[in-house]
This record gives structure tokens, C-alpha cells and sequence, in this order.
């Protein structure tokens, strides 16, 4: 009978730690990596859904947009995200990595749009840029002026010297890291074509894309250019102190703080959100996050996330991320990205 005693109590003992257990993993929070550009709508989301649910708030880590893939594609262990947010589309490589590492099923949703902007303080003199002058302010290597059809180290220092209509100023341009999806998609928009303004270099596209992309992509490095973090937040913090620098980040980092800042025009055209809802904007681009579709039915609250992100009254018009400046998709998108989160349907590289 004692023996009998001690097994119920042993058993009852184990069950209780095995409930334990469980409740432990079920109130696990939401892992979250990735872009800088997206978080502020993340974390406007995050805390929505908690508020509403009573979940967990979701763990939000800022690593860049190529930093967060890398970690997501890294394998399916618990330890990995949930979520990735992303300023711009996952790449064929990232893709494959993900498929190498068992991340079989991955679901893509566009949230809305928004734009790269060149911002300076208030105090500042205006810019008026074209991505042509973008490219030879920012690329290690530029044409020779002397139209010998040659690259030479950039020589450019004052932007004077590269358009004499442009402020007498030193070049100091304050942008992300190489593992920022803000830069990658500045380098495709601008740089890219700032540098097909040359023909012979447009040339050289058509004959061979990696030799392009490593001749108009490659910023430079020797101080006019500076690598100020995946923080979006801080590089608008430092134009303050900074009157002769320029930054690049997301249009949401200046409309919200107009007060100190303002946007240069690019190709004639001015951000905002009009211009870069029709593209009009030539830096206009997409956000993104991906998920792991299996984690679905593992991570508790993971659907209640993404239904909460894609609710009419988060992302639509008029929706509290319009209110943080996001450009909101039109409905048709919108409808196409709910069916890809409710179907289940995976991300399928053609």
C-alpha cells in the first residue's frame, strides 16, 4: 500500500511538472528579428496584440533586414524566429538557405509601402539631388570626368564639385550598414540608377549583372560615406547634431519628426506619401515580414499577431501604422496578402 502511495504521488508529481512544462512553453513570447525600417510598426502591433490577447509581448530584435533573414533561415529549433521583418524582398539566396536548413514553408506578407529619404535638419541648407549625382557622391569608384570612359577612386569631397547648383558643402552622408535592407534597397533604386546615367556602364549590365552591381553598388570608404548602425532612430539623432550631414533612412523616421527635419527632393520629386504611394517617389519601395508557417499552430498567439497586423484598423487606411506613416497597399493587395496568410499559402521561388 505504501509502495502504491509513493508511485501515485511520484506520477502526480510528473504530470504536475509536465503541466508546468507546457504552460511555461505555451507562454513563450513571439520572436521577432529584422529590419529597423519596420520595427516601429512591429512594436505598435506588439502591443496591441498583447493588450488585446493578454499574450506575452512579442520579442522584438532590431538586426537589419539581412541580419534578421540570416537567423531566420538559420534552422526551425525553438530558438530561432518566429518572424523576420524585412525593408525589402527576401533574395533567391536567403530563400535557398532557408530551404537547406528545413524552413520548407514560408509565408510572405507585404505590409504597405514606404520610401527611402536623403533628410538633413531644418537648419540645413535645401537639396535637390538626382540619383545621377547620388552615385557619384556616394560609390567608391566614379567615371572619370576627363569622359575617358575610365573608373577612378572617387574624387568627389563638397557636393559643389559634383553639380555647382548644389551646396558648397563637404559630403557627410550618415546610412546603414551592409546588413541593413534600407541600404540594399537604396543602392538598387539610386546607385543603380545613377550609374546606368552613364551609357558605357549601362553597357556593362547587359553583358555582365555582378560586374555592375559590384561597380554601382560598392559604397565608399573613405569618410564621406559613414556606417551609422541598423538604428534608423539614432542616425536622425545625430543630423541634429550634425547641421552639415545627410542621412539616409525610411520616410516614416522623417515624417514624424518634420519639426527637425526635412527631406531632399529627388529627380524633382518631393517625398511623401502621395508620391511614394504611386512610385512616382523614385526611392519608393515595399515592406515585408515572413513567417514560418509551421509555427502556426505551435507558438501560441502567432496567429492572433498577424491577424491583428493585417486588420483593416492596423494596416488600412486611416489605420493606426498610416498614423506612424506607413503608406497603406491598396485593397486588392491587401486581400491578396490576407489569402496568402490564411491559406497557408508558401513563398515558391520561380
Amino acid at each position: 500500500m505504501r509502495f502504491f502511495s509513493l508511485l501515485l504521488i511520484s506520477f502526480c508529481t510528473v504530470m504536475t511538472l509536465s503541466g508546468i512544462t507546457s504552460i511555461a512553453l505555451a507562454e513563450q513570447p513571439i520572436k521577432i528579428v529584422g529590419s529597423s525600417t519596420v520595427y516601429p510598426f512591429a512594436k505598435a502591433v506588439a502591443e496591441a496584440f498583447s493588450e488585446k490577447t493578454g499574450h506575452p509581448l512579442p520579442e522584438l530584435t532590431t538586426t537589419g533586414s539581412g541580419g534578421g533573414l540570416k537567423l531566420f533561415c538559420a534552422g526551425n529549433s525553438p530558438d530561432t524566429p518566429d518572424i523576420t521583418n524585412a525593408s525589402r524582398r527576401i533574395k533567391r539566396s536567403e530563400y535557398d538557405l532557408c530551404q537547406k536548413n528545413g524552413v520548407t514553408k514560408i509565408l510572405e506578407i507585404k505590409i504597405g509601402y514606404d520610401g527611402i529619404v536623403l533628410a538633413n535638419a531644418k537648419a540645413a541648407p535645401d537639396f535637390q539631388l538626382t540619383t545621377r549625382e547620388l552615385y557619384l557622391a556616394l560609390a567608391a569608384q566614379v567615371p572619370n570626368p576627363d569622359n575617358s570612359g575610365k573608373l577612378i577612386p572617387n574624387p568627389y569631397v563638397r557636393w559643389a564639385q559634383i553639380n555647382p547648383d548644389l551646396p558648397d558643402m563637404t559630403i557627410e552622408v550618415l546610412g546603414p550598414p551592409t546588413t541593413s535592407g534600407t541600404r540594399d534597397a537604396f543602392s538598387e533604386l539610386a546607385l543603380d540608377q545613377g550609374c546606368q546615367e552613364f551609357p558605357w556602364l549601362k553597357q556593362i549590365k547587359k553583358r555582365d549583372k555582378s560586374s555592375f552591381r559590384k561597380v554601382c553598388r560598392t559604397l565608399r570608404t573613405d569618410g564621406y560615406f559613414i556606417e551609422a548602425g541598423e538604428r534608423d532612430d539614432l542616425i536622425v539623432e545625430n543630423l541634429q547634431k550634425s547641421p552639415q550631414a545627410m542621412g539616409i533612412f525610411g520616410y516614416n523616421f522623417l515624417a514624424r519628426d518634420r519639426e527637425h527635419l526635412k527631406g531632399a527632393i529627388v529627380n524633382g520629386i518631393k517625398p511623401s506619401e502621395e508620391t511614394i504611394a504611386s512610385a512616382t517617389y523614385p526611392l519608393s519601395r515595399a515592406l515585408y515580414f515572413y513567417v514560418k508557417a509551421d509555427r502556426l499552430d505551435r507558438v501560441t498567439g502567432l496567429v492572433d499577431y498577424i491577424n491583428e497586423f493585417t486588420s483593416a484598423e492596423t494596416w488600412g487606411s486611416g489605420g493606426y501604422l498610416s498614423r506612424l506613416s506607413l503608406v497603406p497597399m491598396p485593397k486588392k493587395e491587401q486581400q491578396l496578402y490576407h489569402q496568402v496568410f490564411h491559406d497557408r499559402i508558401p513563398l515558391v521561388w520561380e
